[in-house]
């Protein structure tokens, strides 16, 4: 499941934009973030938040506990970061207020520990750095900024520099002739940190002034930056919330990408969608199972009822990781003991669903998976036979949903809520 870490920079702290907020302490191995944890949702995103500098802003850029900070978003289970900076522009073009998103950087510290690889003991390990952004978060970042009419400037080359204390005006010329865009003190550590932990990563950075190379221009100042930062925040929450209201599509994609459609079967004119490829793919099925399981944790669930026959797979699968039992819903015949039946309609005739008298107990909640949602008459019945034996549903989850035959909306006009992965509209 889709869970976007967010780290805040300067002016951009603690921004009220979770919806269920909760906040943790957590410690790594590397020692404390420099903040607790904030997790919440937005939309049904997952989202955890860290203050880069502490709530309190104690931390100054070297005392910056970067390890701490990218440890404890992957062991929240953060598939993407995004961060926030401050930085100063360059360039003419880049102006107060504009937004950049950062493709490279130019690493000026002196003190920071910027990597996760500096014992050997167990191999030698050098990550590539190349493009330290990662390309699909920064193209989401720069449509959804586009999309609101924010000033955005699609790449930018960020010098990091040691600080605290701002660049001389030398200095600030040179890190214009080495190609640098904008100046700050935080990211290109960063940035190494998470590419070592392997969580995309990408930045997007306000320009708040214009560092000290404009002889015109007034040096920066720290209350300059604030106030600039603090005038533009409400566009960086609103660029946050879009970004990762897209990025939760990337994992429906991901999956979607790894199913197989097979023209004209069973009959002429058929596109059937083929879950085989995803369950084969080790990866995929272990996506698959996460994203079930990110849901479902924390919901109160009993049993797991699988239908016949791809949701004795993935059923089963996601019921020893949420450590609960396992029912069976099949076909008609199919079941040893004594049943309870629920009959439901084909193209052509009629079937029937079975399940064990004594699967589900009177009270208990039940989650009901199958692989695919087409008409939804094979679901209905479950939820149906789910009812009769005295349990509730949860829910009805699926891999894929084709929302053109209609059975989301069937299964919801009759109460029961539905939650898919992914979907194939048309053909």
């Amino acid at each position: 499941m889709i869970k976007v870490g967010i780290i805040g920079g300067s002016g951009l702290d603690n921004p009220k934009i979770l919806q269920n907020a909760r906040e943790i302490e957590v410690e790594t191995k590397y020692g404390k973030p420099s903040s607790p944890l904030t997790n919440g949702k937005i939309g049904d995103v997952d989202v955890v938040l860290l203050a880069r500098h502490g709530r309190k802003h104690q931390y100054s850029p070297t005392q910056v506990p970067n390890k701490a900070n990218i440890w404890a978003l992957k062991e929240q289970g953060c598939t993407h970061i995004l961060a926030t900076t401050a930085c100063g522009s360059l360039r003419e073009e880049i102006g107060r207020g504009d937004f950049v998103v950062l493709d490279q950087f130019i690493d000026f510290t002196k003190h920071r520990e910027s990597s996760f690889y500096y014992d050997f003991s167990e191999g030698i390990k050098h990550q590539a750095m190349a493009e330290p952004f990662d390309e699909k978060l920064r193209e989401i970042l720069i449509e959804s900024g586009e999309e609101l009419g924010l000033n955005m400037h699609k790449n930018g080359c960020v010098v990091t520099i040691e600080g605290p204390r701002f660049s001389t005006r030398a200095e600030s010329r040179m890190f214009r002739t080495l190609g640098a865009d904008v100046v700050n003190m935080s990211i290109a550590p960063e940035a190494v940190l998470a590419n070592e932990a392997g969580i995309p990563y990408a930045v997007v950075a306000m320009s708040t002034d214009y560092d000290c190379w404009k002889i015109e221009e007034e040096p920066v100042t720290w209350n300059e930056i604030l106030k600039v930062f603090e005038q533009n925040a409400d566009n960086v929450k609103r660029l946050l919330m879009k970004s990762i209201l897209k990025i939760s599509a990337l994992q429906s994609e991901s999956i979607k990408s790894k199913i197989r459609t097979v023209p004209n079967f069973p009959k002429q004119g058929i596109m059937f969608r083929d879950i085989t490829t995803l369950l084969n793919d080790k990866d995929g099925f272990k996506e698959v199972i996460k994203a079930f399981s990110s849901r479902y944790k924390d919901m109160k669930i009993d049993k797991i009822a699988g239908i016949e026959s791809r949701g004795f797979i993935l059923g089963g699968a996601l019921a020893h990781e949420l450590g609960v039992g396992f029912v069976l819903m099949r076909k008609q015949g199919k079941l040893p003991y004594m049943t309870e039946s629920e009959e439901y309609e084909l193209e052509y005739g009629t079937d029937k669903l079975e399940i064990h008298v004594d699967a589900i107990k009177q009270g208990e909640n039940v989650l009901i998976i199958d692989d695919l949602l087409a008409t939804g008459g094979t679901a209905l019945a479950a939820c149906n036979l789910v009812k009769k034996l005295g349990g509730n549903v949860v829910e009805c989850g699926f891999v894929v949903d084709l929302p053109d035959l209609g059975g989301k909306r069937k299964l919801e006009r009759n109460g029961f809520g539905v939650f898919n992965l992914c979907g194939f509209e048309g053909d």
